[in-house]
C-alpha cells in the first residue's frame, strides 16, 4: 500500500501518471477500474504549493461491485499534480490532470506505485521510463546513505558523497534530455520548476585577478534560482513543489535583513502577477512567513505587504472582515518598524517626576516595557543590569524603564530591592499615555533598541542581544 509519508518533492513525482490529451471541453471524465477494490468510496484530490499531508479534496465516486468508479466535471479546472485518495485516507496515487482531460485509469492497489494502466495518456511511455528511473535512483540513494553511515575516514565519506553528487547530476540530465525532446509536456514544467541551478565548477577572481571570489557560489545560486520555474503558468500551485522552493529562497538565500527580504518580494509577486494562484499562494505565503518570523525586523516586511498590496485591492480572494484583519495588524506595528522614529513617551518617575523618552541623553537608549508582577521580567531586568554594568555603560547606552504595571508599591519595592534606581523608571497609573498602543506591547518583558537619534535599530530581543547589535551598528556607524 502506498501510504502518505512527508517525502520530498523528487520521490513524490515518482507516481505521476501523465496525461496530455485533447481539450475538447472544459472539466475531465476520469474512469477508474480497480482490480481489488470494490464497493467503496476514491475521492479526487490536489496539491496546492504544499507536499503531503496538505491536500485539498475537489470530488468524490462509490466503487460499485465491479470495481468501476467515475469521476466527472464540466467546470473548467486548474491542471496540475492530482491524487486518486481511497477511502481509508492513506493509500493513494498522484497523476497528471489537465482542464478537459478524458481518461481511463486500471489500478491494482496492491502494486502501488506500479500498480496502473493508463489509457488516453500520450505520456504514459515517458511516465513509465521515469518512474523506472527514479526507483532505481532512490535505492541507489538508500545504498549510499547506509555507506556514509559506515564511512570510518573522511576519505571514505568523500567517495561516497561524490557518488551521491554524480548521482544527483543524472538525474539532472535525464530531465534536462526529457524537456529538450518533449517542450510543450506539462512534465517538462514540472522537472524545469524543480531544476537545481549548477554552479560552474571553475574558478571565479575579483577585480584583480588573483583573489578568489568566494561568494560566487552563493551569487550564482540565487541569480539563477528561478530560471526553470514558469510564473506564468498557475498549474504550478498544484504540485508539492513551491512551499519549499519559497522557503529556501526566502528564509536561507536572502540575507535576513528587511530591506533586503521586501526587495526579494516585490520581484516574486510581480513575475506572479499574471497568475491568480501563483499570486495569491505568494502573498500569503511572503505575508505569513514575514509575521511569524522570529528575526528582527521582518515585522517592517509584514506592514510592507499589508500596505503596498493588500491595502491597494491586491488581494481581492479575502473578505472585508479577513482584510480588515490584516489592516488593523499592520496598523498596529506600523509606528514602530526598525527605522522609525520611536514614538514619544512623556510619563512621570518614582518622584513623579516627567521623564521624557526623547530628552535622554545616550548614544544609545534601552527602551524596556516590563512589569514586577511578571515572571520572566523578574528573570530578565537581573541580566540587562548586569550587561549594563559589564559592557553597556562603558558604551554609552542609557536604560529607560517603562511599567506596565499600576500597582506603586510593588514597582517601588523591585527597583529598590534590586538597586537599579540609576535606570529611568517611569510609570503610568492613570493610563493616560498611548504607549501600548504606539509600540503595541502585547507582552512583557519588551526590549527595544533606539540610537541617540531615537530612531529604533532593534526591537523585540532579549538581553543576550543587545550587546552583539549595539556592537554591530557600531561597525556600521564607522
Amino acid at each position: 500500500m502506498y501510504k502518505i509519508l512527508a517525502r520530498t518533492c523528487l520521490l513524490m513525482l515518482s507516481c505521476i501518471l501523465l496525461v496530455n490529451g485533447v481539450h475538447a471541453k472544459d472539466g475531465y471524465n476520469i474512469q477508474l477500474k480497480f482490480t481489488d477494490i470494490k464497493d467503496s468510496f476514491v475521492y479526487l484530490a490536489h496539491y496546492f504549493g504544499k507536499p503531503l499531508p496538505t491536500i485539498y479534496k475537489t470530488d468524490s465516486a462509490r466503487i460499485d461491485k465491479n470495481g468501476i468508479a467515475i469521476m466527472k466535471s464540466n467546470t473548467k479546472t486548474l491542471g496540475g499534480i492530482y491524487l486518486i485518495l481511497l477511502s481509508d485516507k492513506k493509500t493513494y496515487f498522484d497523476f497528471l490532470l489537465d482542464n478537459g482531460a478524458d481518461l481511463s485509469i486500471i489500478i491494482t492497489v496492491k502494486d502501488l506505485p506500479l500498480g496502473l494502466k493508463f489509457s488516453n495518456s500520450a505520456d504514459n511511455s515517458h511516465f513509465v521510463e521515469y518512474s523506472q528511473f527514479l526507483n532505481k535512483f532512490g535505492k541507489q540513494q538508500e545504498q549510499y546513505a547506509y555507506q556514509l553511515s559506515q564511512a570510518k575516514t573522511a576519505s571514505d565519506s568523500a567517495s561516497v558523497n561524490k557518488k551521491i553528487a554524480d548521482a544527483g547530476k543524472q538525474l539532472n540530465v535525464y530531465r534536462k534530455d526529457f524537456a529538450a525532446k518533449n517542450p510543450t509536456s506539462i512534465l517538462t514544467k514540472i522537472f524545469n520548476a524543480l531544476n537545481i541551478p549548477e554552479v560552474p565548477e571553475e574558478k571565479h577572481y575579483m577585480q584583480d585577478g588573483k583573489t578568489i571570489d568566494s561568494t560566487f557560489p552563493y551569487r550564482y545560486y540565487k541569480e539563477h534560482y528561478w530560471d526553470g520555474f514558469d510564473f506564468n503558468d498557475d498549474r504550478l500551485i498544484h504540485t508539492p513543489i513551491y512551499d519549499s522552493r519559497l522557503d529556501e529562497y526566502i528564509n536561507k538565500l536572502t540575507y535576513p535583513y528587511e530591506d533586503s527580504v521586501i526587495k526579494e518580494c516585490k520581484m516574486l509577486l510581480l513575475r506572479a502577477k499574471k497568475s491568480p494562484e501563483l499570486f495569491k499562494y505568494t502573498l500569503w505565503w511572503l505575508t505569513y512567513n514575514a509575521e511569524s518570523s522570529k528575526i528582527m525586523g521582518m515585522d517592517k516586511v509584514f506592514v510592507y505587504l499589508v500596505e503596498n498590496y493588500y491595502m491597494k485591492g491586491d488581494a481581492v480572494w479575502l473578505t472585508q472582515e479577513e482584510l480588515q484583519k490584516y489592516i488593523t495588524s499592520a496598523r498596529k506595528i506600523a509606528p514602530n518598524v526598525i527605522g522609525n522614529i520611536a514614538p514619544e513617551i512623556k510619563l512621570p518617575d518614582v518622584n513623579n517626576k516627567e521623564q521624557s523618552l526623547h530628552s535622554q541623553k545616550s548614544k544609545y537608549t534601552i527602551l524596556v516595557f516590563w512589569s514586577p508582577d511578571c515572571g520572566h521580567c523578574k528573570e530578565e531586568m537581573p541580566k540587562i543590569d548586569s550587561l549594563y554594568k559589564a559592557v553597556l555603560s562603558k558604551k554609552g547606552v542609557g536604560i529607560y524603564a517603562v511599567s506596565t504595571y499600576d500597582d506603586e508599591k510593588l514597582w517601588k519595592d523591585y527597583i529598590k530591592d534590586n538597586k537599579i534606581e540609576y535606570w529611568t523608571h517611569v510609570w503610568d497609573p492613570k493610563r493616560e499615555s498611548n504607549f501600548r498602543q504606539e509600540y503595541n506591547i502585547y507582552m512583557t518583558p519588551m526590549i527595544y533598541v533606539l540610537d541617540e537619534k531615537k530612531i529604533i535599530r532593534g526591537k523585540r530581543i532579549d538581553y543576550s542581544n543587545i550587546a552583539g547589535l549595539i556592537e554591530s551598528l557600531d561597525k556600521k556607524a564607522k
